[in-house]
């Protein structure tokens, strides 16, 4: 499946409440192509295009970590509104980032970035996590996935969590329209990755969404790509 989007141009306006108060998956389509803004303690800022989203409905989507309306301490951001950073834990060393969206419990996995400025802290960072890495990461690779995203923007659940993104006040990090895109853009519809648990029901599911052609997201379904209608309206 495949859908298009235009994006009017704009001078990096701020995105508010109204823009992100929508369902989850009408918010994880809408994301892409913003970006996402990062303000560093040093005042360096660090700027990324969302490239490639993820949606957790809760509710009934197993794949979601508030599935049959389960509400924890860890998972509260999902139930706060729209447009709350949820940060959490993975594998007990990486850290993912999403932002609520309007129904309680669900929200927005940002699965990847196309980096824009701030692109050396961003190396910095990579190479500070990961000791092993001896060469310069290519810049589609820096935030491919989203804990390479979350370490490239020095996102972490202890500094980040719970932020409200669209709070003018929070200098910290925020979402902005993109001025250098005035084009439509297509997305595609996919599977989610990395949810085999939640059963073959959900695993299927298109509820992951990537801007087609993109170099900075995280894995292509071709057979996907290769299915869709170009010429779709």
């Amino acid at each position: 499946m495949i859908t298009k989007m235009s994006l009017e141009k704009s001078n990096c306006r701020r995105l508010l409440k109204e823009d992100l108060d929508k369902p989850c998956k009408e918010l994880a389509m809408y994301l892409l192509g913003k970006i996402l803004v990062r303000k560093l303690e040093d005042d360096k800022i660090l700027k990324g295009r969302i490239v490639e989203t993820e949606s957790y409905l809760g509710g009934e989507d197993k794949g979601s970590h508030s599935y049959s309306g389960r509400r924890t301490q860890a998972n509260e951001p999902m139930y706060m509104p729209a447009g709350t950073a949820y940060v959490y834990m993975t594998y007990g060393m990486y850290h993912c980032f999403n932002i609520s969206s309007k129904e309680p419990g669900a929200a927005v996995l940002l699965r990847a970035l196309e980096p824009i400025s701030g692109i050396e802290t961003m190396q910095k960072f990579r190479v500070r996590k990961v000791k092993s890495i001896q060469n310069e990461i290519k810049t589609t690779k820096l935030c491919d996935g989203p804990s390479k995203l979350c370490i490239s923007m020095n996102i972490t659940k202890q500094n980040l969590n719970k932020i409200d993104l669209t709070d003018l006040k929070n200098d910290k990090m925020w979402l902005e329209d993109d001025p250098d895109i005035d084009k439509e853009i297509r997305i595609v519809h996919t599977s989610r990755i990395g949810i085999a648990s939640a059963g073959v029901e959900w695993t299927i599911k298109p509820l992951r969404f990537y801007i087609l052609n993109n170099d900075s997201i995280s894995k292509r379904d071709k057979a996907a790509e290769e299915e869709l209608d170009f010429d779709i309206h």
